[in-house]
């Protein structure tokens, strides 16, 4: 029997779709056709299928990391945001098409239509030698498959099957069957007749309980979980006799996600320890509690009731998530390397262009990470940026080794990177912190998550932004000396070489 690892975080497994729900009032008919018109108020957007589990397993105050496959568009980029944010760890996959999205048109609480999108599901890319660690030092990993594809990838498979974590697998009709040995499967009711091929008995439970030893034997799990909406869950595990945990109370409302919550919760409380009838048990109950207290809704952060921001769409197409995913997918698919830097770039200066100059000959195409205006003013102060992001990104845009630019609004560009799954991350300038005179970069942890690694090019001393700055405010000419603490290379502080997130700003 699988034993939970006491140190490793929890590691979620699957596939990962871009959930928005749309809210709005009904006070009129469709003048062409007798369907009700949506007037939106509202939207909110969330990670679905894994991520979710993965976001429902975070706020837990687990360590969690999700291995998952992001596509390469704006779709791709909006997911590693919201995941990040969330504070899951993304281990992204390369997933060939489009973003599967689901959206859910609701009013007064209900869902009016939903409208799925995305295209059929593609084969995910392979995993880096870290993704196969990670499954090996997991504490618990929780499969949740939705059918397309990284439940099935062979190299995933063979790794979840050799980890002595306890594996959870929450089971889609349209996907692989679990590795053997999992300690826990937690189908729905349908799922669990459906992949078992009961049919329909005399009574619900007689049915579940069928489903439930017909897995357990196909799959060698440990045990099978069946759960039963507002009626709890039916455990079939060791001995003849089934095990029925009721739901605490009953309770109507929106049930999106209560099924990545209860396996979410289950996967947590094996890690820690608990016995499988003690870990279905407090996983009936999160769940319960989850659907009462409103669902995804109240689960997550509030809906934006204000238009999104649209940037400016000047640059051709080289400004934005959608004309870096896209240029960072043609090179990949052509065996190139894909290099990406990135910065404030507040007044362009020639530190930035030598910086942007050498990392732009390490490969095929060079992707700039940019800070938004809400970034810069966040690490900076209220005062910064001089220059705002559409004009940056235009005058970025403009150089001829710059090829595309995605403007973040975090302070690290790690949620970009890990949707991007740039070959090299590039920074200008001299770090403190290594091995002798080996440099090392706050990215490197991150880009080893997919096989990438760090490089530090040369930067021309003296060129500093915020020397710049301050030399207009004073009335003279731009410093050239040695580099302050807000240069190109780096921090010095009392002596003492720091890290920068200043970078090529």
């Amino acid at each position: 029997m699988r034993r939970p690892s006491a140190r490793g975080p929890v590691v979620v497994v699957g596939d990962t779709l871009l959930d928005r729900d749309v809210e709005g009032v009904v006070n009129r008919l469709c003048p062409d056709s007798p369907v009700p018109v949506l007037d939106e108020t509202a939207h909110a957007d969330r990670p679905g299928g894994a991520g979710l589990a993965a976001v429902f397993a975070a706020a837990q105050g687990a360590e969690v990391a999700l291995v998952t496959a992001l596509a390469d568009d704006a779709g791709g980029a909006r997911l590693s945001t919201l995941l990040t944010a969330a504070g899951v760890q993304v281990y992204a996959l390369p997933l060939p098409g489009a973003t599967p999205e689901k959206i859910r048109l609701r009013a007064r609480g209900r869902v009016l239509l939903r409208h799925d999108r995305g295209g059929p599901a593609g084969e995910p890319g392979e995993p880096a030698e870290a993704v196969l660690r990670l499954i090996a030092d997991a504490s618990v990993v929780l499969v949740s498959d939705y059918g397309r594809g990284v439940a099935g990838h062979p190299a995933l498979r063979a790794a979840l099957a050799a980890t002595a974590a306890p594996v959870v697998w929450d089971p889609h009709p349209r996907g692989p069957a679990a590795v053997p040995g999992v300690q826990l499967a937690t189908p729905n009711e349908s799922e669990a007749r459906d992949l078992a091929k009961v049919a329909p008995g005399a009574s619900r439970l007689v049915t579940a309980s069928r489903g439930a030893q017909g897995l357990r034997e196909r799959w060698r799990a440990g045990a099978v979980a069946v759960t039963l909406g507002g009626d709890g869950a039916l455990l079939c595990h060791a001995g003849a006799t089934p095990l029925v945990v009721p739901a605490p109370a009953s309770a109507e409302g929106d049930t999106c996600g209560a099924g990545d919550r209860f396996a979410a919760a289950a996967s947590i409380a094996l890690a820690r320890g608990a016995l499988v009838s003690e870990a279905v048990q407090h996983a009936v109950a999160e769940a319960s509690a989850y659907v009462a207290g409103g669902g995804v809704a109240a689960a997550l952060p509030p809906p934006v009731r204000t238009p999104p921001t649209v940037r400016p769409a000047t640059g051709g197409e080289r400004i934005g998530a959608a004309a870096a995913g896209a240029l960072a997918a043609e090179v990949r698919a052509a065996g190139g390397t894909v290099v990406a830097t990135g910065g404030c770039f507040d007044l362009l200066h020639a530190g930035h262009v030598a910086t942007l100059q050498a990392a732009r000959q390490l490969g095929d195409c060079l992707i700039v990470c940019l800070n938004s205006d809400a970034s810069v003013a966040g690490l900076k102060g209220p005062d910064r940026p001089v220059v705002q992001q559409g004009d940056r990104s235009r005058m970025l845009a403009a150089l001829s080794c710059v090829d595309a630019i995605v403007i973040f609004d975090e302070a690290t560009p790690d949620a970009a990177l890990s949707w991007l799954r740039p070959d090299v991350w590039v920074k200008g300038g001299d770090y403190a912190g290594g091995v002798g005179d080996e440099p090392v970069l706050p990215e490197e942890e991150l880009l080893r998550r997919w096989g990438g690694h760090t490089v530090v090019v040369p930067y021309l001393a003296g060129r500093s932004t915020t020397d710049l700055i301050e030399a207009a405010r004073a009335g003279g000419g731009m410093p050239v000396t040695a580099p302050s603490a807000g240069s190109v290379g780096g921090n010095r502080r009392s002596g003492v070489e720091r890290p920068s997130t200043e970078g090529a700003r």
